[in-house]
């Protein structure tokens, strides 16, 4: 299963399908095909991140009824994002005008009529209004149906582009493991040399200490004193813990990426778990280099919480 992002943009545009026995495409002299007279509608699908779906519709009033027929659509496509649906009738293409149907323009002679009785100075029709009429004049359920197939359309595209941003997160994702994994190796043999040097140290304080005392202290004593310091140092400094839930996290990571799905929310808990284990490495660093390691860990954590936060 693919991993998805919550981003995206999609567009489809449904065409009113022609029943006057004609074609409803044709094509010109040079081949292209036209499309056709009655025009269509079109949709646009924006996508963003959010916790939750949160769902919001910036349609024509004639579409208003279909709201909740969409938003089951949009609601079995998509399980997080914050999802704008734009929805317009789309005009028929200029150089194709509509054939006028003989009730149609029965109609209009008895409106123009009508009006003309009632007000005398009112104009005639001219013939643009007459094609814009009929071109008007689709029947509000054949709308309705390609009102949904335009939707139906852009849920398709749209799941095909947060796929596709879904990869390029996964492999974004992939290579900041591979860093961190590094970083982790890097770290773990310096915590054994860091608790040498300072048991070293103690060594060397105490037999500096037991000159000053003038030898009130034994050798052995301050030897075994050095040790049990150095061995205290050594528990306070351990991160060896830490690492191992490091490396625990980042499996866990590349499983959940590896079976894709809805695995988001998840995937934020880990970046999180992740993030603890690299302060506490920081907190416990006894040498420069296991600070700067921290420190390099948490940069790359960061930049994986970012990618995080836009997949589904």
């Amino acid at each position: 299963m693919s991993v998805y992002s919550m981003t995206g943009f999609a567009s489809a545009v449904a065409s009113v399908p022609d029943h006057s026995g004609e074609n409803t495409e044709d094509s010109d002299a040079s081949g292209a095909s036209r499309k056709s007279a009655n025009g269509g509608v079109g949709a646009e699908l924006r996508s963003v991140n959010s916790r939750f779906l949160d769902l919001s519709f910036k349609v024509s009033d004639e579409f208003r009824s279909l709201e909740p027929a969409m938003r089951e659509m949009l609601t079995q496509a998509f399980k997080r994002g914050k999802i704008e649906l734009r929805m317009q009738p789309q005009r028929a293409v200029d150089s194709v005008w509509p054939q006028p149907q003989l009730d149609q323009l029965q109609t209009l002679a008895r409106l123009e009529c009508t009006v003309q009785n009632w007000l005398p100075k009112a104009g005639s029709l001219s013939v643009n209004e007459v094609l814009n009429w009929c071109r008007a004049a689709a029947p509000v359920a054949k709308l309705e149906e390609v009102a949904l197939e335009a939707t139906r359309q852009a849920i398709e595209a749209l799941m095909e582009a947060r796929k596709r941003e879904g990869k390029r997160l996964v492999a974004i994702l992939n290579e900041r493991i591979d860093g961190l994994r590094v970083l982790a190796e890097q770290a773990t043999p310096l915590v054994p040399q860091a608790v040498q040097r300072q048991q070293e140290r103690f060594v060397q304080k105490f037999q500096d200490a037991m000159v000053a005392v003038g030898g009130a202290v034994t050798a052995e004593a301050a030897q075994e004193r050095a040790l049990s310091e150095a061995a205290a140092y050594a528990l306070r400094i351990d991160v060896d813990e830490e690492l191992q839930r490091l490396k625990a996290h980042l499996d866990e990571i590349n499983r959940l990426l590896k079976k894709g799905g809805e695995c988001g929310k998840r995937l934020d808990f880990l970046i999180q778990e992740l993030h603890r284990e690299a302060n506490t490495l920081g907190s416990k660093a006894a040498a420069l280099e296991l600070t700067q390691i921290s420190v390099e860990m948490k940069v790359l954590i960061e930049q994986m919480r970012e990618q995080v936060q836009n997949i589904e």
